[in-house]
């Protein structure tokens, strides 16, 4: 299996790209992964240090709204898993454009090129803050969308474009929503 792995020099992407190269994750054992990243303020390439040297990995330098690029990556994969994004809230707040850029529009550019290239299994990593805010208690995955930044906002829509696809062309797509992450290269 190959795998392209989208935001794979950011925290969350990096430790799933180490593990996977490590065997470490059920089902992957043996993958062979090309981590596309942009580099731009979260996705730091040292991340990767430790899986630098392993046959079974790719690095490039790109954007996931380049579909040129995404044109001549996707032929080579059998599935896609998509962590490249724009987070943190008050970046959001400050300047909202490139969260929906890269968010919506790089979350709809890669399920063109994969649904164009024919790809078995795509994993929409998203964040629980698409469901607003809760006082106590916990949310099931019906519960309604209700973002409260534009952050948030962006990941619901670009959560709604995967499932768009899910349902219109029946590709084969999961969509998580964990909660915030901490840990070792964050």
């Amino acid at each position: 299996m190959k795998l392209l792995v989208t935001g794979g020099a950011g925290f969350i992407g990096s430790n799933f790209v180490r593990r996977a190269l490590n065997d470490q994750l059920p089902g992957l054992e043996g993958a062979e992964i090309i981590v596309l990243d942009a580099l731009t303020y979260s996705g730091v390439r040292e991340n990767l240090d430790p899986i630098a040297d392993s046959p079974r990995y790719e690095f490039v330098h790109g954007d996931i709204c380049d579909a040129e690029l995404l044109d001549t990556l996707m032929p080579r994969v059998d599935g896609v898993v998509h962590f490249a994004a724009e987070s943190h809230v008050d970046r959001s707040v400050r300047d909202s454009s490139i969260f929906f850029e890269t968010n919506v529009i790089g979350t709809q550019r890669l399920l063109d090129a994969a649904l164009k290239h024919g790809i078995d299994r795509f994993v929409h990593v998203s964040t629980d803050e698409v469901y607003g805010s809760i006082e106590e208690g916990e949310w099931t995955e019906e519960w309604p969308l209700e973002p409260n930044s534009p952050y948030a906002a962006s990941k619901a829509g670009s959560d709604l474009v995967a499932r768009s696809y899910h349902r219109t062309h029946g590709m084969n797509i999961s969509i998580t929503r964990c909660s915030n992450n901490y840990g070792p290269y964050h």
